[in-house]
């Protein structure tokens, strides 16, 4: 990976000494689909990469795909650390929630009211296993709860019995509720989105079907969110967009049971990057393209030329 960033890459950082933190991002203008900018800091031996990862707003999947040669736990003073705090917005309608399964990731669409600009809150999520898939589909918030009590359904008493395991009947709220302090029911029956009580879990495939986030993130959406709010639940292992008049590509990883995406992901980008090519004609440049689907870092990379003479712009994900 390329340590030298641009000041595009650097200037996030200046605001993050001066503590400038926030989910919230402004929404794109129109004809622009991306929202953040990434960050370049210097790791610490007082904080792993997954604290690292929370403090910024990231799941684990995220920071480990964007620094491979981080040590997880053990990262050495001084390591750069590469923040992807960047992000393609989901080709889905921009209202209520959006949650793109392949990037383990909620979107929050809030609309201007009064003084206040349109925004875009965004937050790390856990999903479900291969074997307790999150369902796809569009549904709605039907029921708010603080401070919830767990029910384990037959299913997960069944499967910790395989293990010689047991689960009560009832979980009350608490610090050994799975549920966490908060939790938004979906209209698919026995669907949730809720808190946790094991933070280093999320931006993970873990759960049984239902969507985790961090404590204070979930915190944070309940406040945020009515019932009502429709949610879209989406599988986009890449999402196209552009910005300034430049096609991006973000690639992750597609879900293990996405046959299609994992046949032949190349393949599958270009159909979607021929389908922004009709829209709004631009120059390729197919190397980078190529290396963000052979890396599938989960990050925006510039794959179209601008300037005069078509020149390529840096990416600074590529090693």
């Amino acid at each position: 990976m390329n340590h030298c960033a641009p000041l595009r890459y650097l200037l996030p950082l200046l605001l993050l000494v001066a503590g400038v933190e926030a989910a919230r991002y402004p929404m794109p203008a129109p004809g622009n689909d991306l929202i953040g900018q990434p960050l370049l800091i210097r790791a610490s031996r007082s904080e792993t990469l997954l604290d690292i990862a929370r403090r910024h707003g990231l799941g684990q999947e995220e920071i480990l795909l964007a620094n491979p040669a981080v040590d997880r736990w053990l990262p050495q003073e001084g390591d750069p650390v590469w923040i992807p705090t960047e992000f393609i917005l989901p080709d889905a309608r921009r209202e209520g929630l959006v949650l793109n399964l392949p990037e383990m990731r909620v979107y929050l669409f809030q609309p201007s009211v009064g003084d206040a600009p349109a925004a875009v809150d965004t937050y790390p999520a856990s999903i479900g296993r291969m074997d307790w898939r999150t369902p796809l589909g569009e549904t709605r918030l039907v029921r708010k709860q603080r401070n919830p009590s767990w029910y384990p359904p037959k299913s997960l008493k069944q499967e910790a019995a395989a293990k010689g395991e047991s689960l009560p009947d009832v979980v009350p709220p608490g610090p050994d509720n799975p549920l966490g302090s908060h939790a938004l029911r979906l209209g698919v029956p026995g669907y949730l989105i809720h808190g946790t009580n094991k933070p280093y879990g999320i931006g993970m495939r873990v759960t049984h079907g239902c969507v985790r986030l961090l404590p204070e993130d979930i915190e944070e959406l309940f406040g945020r969110v009515r019932v009502g709010t429709p949610v879209q639940i989406l599988n986009q292992p890449v999402k196209t967009g552009w910005q300034d008049g430049v096609l991006y590509v973000e690639v992750h990883p597609p879900l293990d049971e996405d046959q299609t995406a994992q046949a032949d992901l190349l393949r599958f980008t270009l159909e979607r990057v021929y389908s922004e090519l009709e829209k709004r004609p631009a120059v390729l440049d197919g190397k980078a393209l190529r290396q963000a689907v052979e890396q599938a870092l989960g990050v925006p990379v510039a794959v179209s030329r601008q300037g005069e003479h078509g020149r390529p712009l840096e990416n600074p994900w590529f090693r």
